[in-house]
């Protein structure tokens, strides 16, 4: 009788380990799988930041170091990648703007009144990707969408308005004080728009920019587009 009491209780504290073991198994397998279900944010946007690199990268790699000859199609086959990026990560601004960026530089590539119908797409884009976060990419959505007003048309070819994009590029410059972009580009506007005595302290600002990470062909390009501006405003 001693004997089966103590087989028994032997049993059931092999099944009681067993147990133990398969509730710790369990757990760990319910740990790991929350640690990837409860995080799917943080998953998406390192992907989407992975994506939004390598638009930024083929994109100032056809800016800045192909030949002229070639850049429209090359836009062409980027939007089209772009596009795909803002379809899987619907609700991203950053996704948007590039898609935006791209659409721009090919209308820009392209020329002529077929480029119209493009730039209104990128504006488009834009805008959606103001209201989504506007302070996305330190306000690039109102960087980007001023340079389409001051050059783009105005009325009733199409959209421009100087005006509109000086508005937008100072919006720009409050998020971005010290972006190399936005104060080349208000710096272009206003030396556009007889006002290039203004323009210096922008375009010297644009020059003092911090490297962007990642982006050294588009610093490099942007900077020599800054001195080249510099030079033909500068009073000799």
């Amino acid at each position: 009788m001693n004997s089966s009491d103590n087989t028994g209780g032997l049993a059931s504290h092999a099944m009681t380990g067993t147990s133990r073991r398969r509730l710790l198994l369990s757990l760990a397998i319910f740990s790991a799988a929350s640690a990837i279900t409860l995080h799917p944010l943080r998953a998406r946007a390192a992907s989407i930041d992975d994506a939004v690199v390598e638009l930024q990268h083929e994109w100032e790699v056809i800016k800045y170091q192909s030949a002229n000859g070639e850049r429209e199609k090359r836009y062409e086959a980027l939007a089209t990648k772009a596009h795909q990026v803002s379809n899987t990560y619907a609700g991203r601004s950053e996704a948007l703007i590039w898609e935006g960026i791209i659409t721009a530089s090919w209308a820009g590539a392209k020329g002529g009144l077929g480029a119209i119908s493009l730039a209104k797409q990128a504006k488009a884009m834009y805008e959606s990707a103001i209201k989504i976060d506007g302070n996305a990419l330190d306000g690039s959505a109102y960087t980007s969408l001023a340079v389409l007003y001051y050059k783009v048309p105005g009325w009733p070819l199409g959209f421009g308005d100087k005006d509109k994009a000086r508005e937008l590029l100072q919006k720009g410059l409050s998020l971005n004080p010290k972006g190399i972009d936005a104060n080349f580009f208000y710096g272009e506007l206003l030396s556009e728009t007889d006002h290039a005595d203004e323009a210096m302290p922008y375009l010297e600002r644009a020059l003092q920019a911090a490297p962007r990470p990642g982006r050294q062909i588009s610093d490099a390009g942007r900077r020599e587009e800054v001195r080249v501006l510099i030079a033909k405003i500068k009073p000799h």
